[in-house]
């Protein structure tokens, strides 16, 4: 699995910060309010992603109504894995991200490990 190309990940942005499913139009409308894109190209995008997994669509009137199969949060657990999964020596690896990682974000995943009864009490 590989990260979104851009087009891609605005695409996604979009559906996932919305949380409801949206046509193409309502896609291309918000994309051209900060920089100019044909309707065909997202709608082009649009079918990749629907054709790769990521998107589920269904008929409303002539047009396809797109919803993303995963949230935003699981997309982000998928590249984590593949990444880890890159290394040979995982330790390794998840000390090195963790040396990096923000206290914030230590602390969540402490809370995290702690929620599925994983992690120090």
């Amino acid at each position: 699995m590989r990260q979104f190309g851009e087009l891609e990940a605005e695409i996604m942005d979009r559906l996932w910060t919305w949380q409801r499913p949206a046509t193409v139009r309502e896609v291309v409308d918000d994309i051209n309010r900060t920089r100019p894109v044909a309707y065909t190209t997202v709608m082009t995008v649009a079918d990749i992603l629907h054709r790769k997994g990521w998107l589920t669509r269904q008929k409303v009137g002539r047009a396809w109504s797109y919803r993303p199969v995963c949230s935003r949060e699981e997309y982000a657990a998928r590249l984590m894995r593949e990444a880890l999964g890159s290394s040979p020596d995982r330790s390794a690896a998840l000390l090195h991200f963790v040396e990096r990682m923000e206290p914030s974000d230590v602390e969540a995943l402490s809370a995290a490990l702690r929620s599925l009864g994983q992690g120090p009490t």
